[in-house]
């Protein structure tokens, strides 16, 4: 049986995919600051001795006051994502049995509802119209009225700070690319409860679960560029992988014809022993004369692209159509597609035709 329109497996999408440009479209980019709260943030919270190395050491609090200043500057909605628990989350639904990290923040009495602790920080303090989400209750926040706030303001962009890096951003920074959102990482805007963490989720997992991890001046110089198209991209500009590795510099910007795809020209060097040809689709962010690609090399180690593309390429890379697929997985498909669901065999429910 194959997948129809409404299928679980047709409707996974990329929001921003009719737009071309490697730019944050002012229209459509929210920042999201999660939890910079005083029990992460502030000397004497009940989570600062967890926290303190990598908010000091990346000047967190300096860098988000600094980034959402500035996305208040370029009319960017700021979104604040905090947490706090009553009574009842613990009493009756239990959440200290649920998981680590919950267990660990009801230990340490962290983001108790109304405590100094829960409360945002003295210098990243919301305005008066800015959301404040309903709280999450573990790391995701798209398990909040998130979702109904991005799609009333039109948000196909998504820019991630705040704490924690492992946890809280990386698990709404993971839902967020399976709903389809364009999603940033700003990684000297973000903290986490040790060094081992922080290094985990910006160099391995966020290259892998977002488009770019830039700091906050890239950020800002890149919305400040507002490039028309990937074609923005111009010779002697540097390329960096996802993971903000470099790649190369440009040397030619190649315009797509019938036999080849557009492409970034990157010549041989002292990084890479081999041309590499980029495919314009593949530029994710540009950040003045920074490129940045949506593959992370410090996982792939050599890029993927020793040849210019071309149309079969993409064909190649592209899979049957989905009427020609035929079982999805080779030997079977879904089982939500083999067998009208309330069966177990394929069979009609017992019920079925009965009078």
């Amino acid at each position: 049986m194959n997948p129809q329109p409404n299928s679980p497996s047709s409707r996974a999408t990329y929001l921003p995919k009719g737009e071309s440009a490697v730019s944050y479209p002012l229209q459509t980019t929210a920042l999201l600051v999660i939890d910079p709260v005083n029990d992460f943030l502030s000397e004497g919270g009940a989570g600062w001795e967890l926290t303190k190395s990598t908010v000091e050491l990346h000047d967190v609090v300096g860098n988000l006051k600094k980034l959402i200043a500035g996305a208040r500057e370029r009319g960017i909605p700021v979104l604040f994502g905090p947490m706090a628990y009553t009574k009842d989350d613990y009493a009756t639904h239990q959440l200290q049995r649920r998981s680590g990290i919950n267990r660990i923040m009801f230990e340490k009495k962290m983001f108790l509802a109304g405590s100094w602790g829960a409360d945002f920080h003295p210098d990243l303090q919301p305005l008066g119209d800015e959301v404040v989400l309903l709280p999450h209750k573990t790391c995701d926040v798209f398990t909040t009225d998130l979702p109904a706030q991005l799609q009333r303001l039109g948000t196909t962009h998504l820019v991630i700070a705040g704490m924690a890096a492992n946890l809280c951003c990386e698990s709404t920074g993971r839902r967020a690319v399976e709903e389809g959102y364009d999603v940033t990482y700003i990684s000297n805007a973000i903290g986490a409860e040790s060094m081992p963490a922080y290094e985990a989720a910006v160099l391995v997992n966020f290259p892998l679960l977002s488009n770019a991890v830039l700091e906050v001046a890239e950020f800002l110089a890149a919305v400040d560029a507002a490039a028309p198209s990937a074609l923005a991209a111009q010779p002697g500009d540097r390329v960096f992988g996802s993971d903000h590795l470099e790649i190369g510099t440009i040397g030619h910007v190649v315009a797509g014809d019938d036999d080849t795809e557009g492409h970034l020209h990157v010549s041989s060097g002292l990084i890479f022993h081999t041309d590499t040809y980029i495919p314009l689709d593949a530029v994710a962010k540009r950040s003045g004369t920074d490129v940045f690609i949506n593959v992370p090399k410090i996982v792939v180690g050599t890029m993927p692209w020793s040849q210019p593309p071309t149309p079969a390429g993409r064909r190649a890379k592209s899979g049957p159509p989905a009427q020609e697929a035929g079982a999805l997985y080779g030997s079977r498909s879904p089982s939500a597609l083999e067998r009208p669901v309330g069966t177990t065999d394929g069979s009609p429910p017992a019920s079925a035709g009965a009078e």
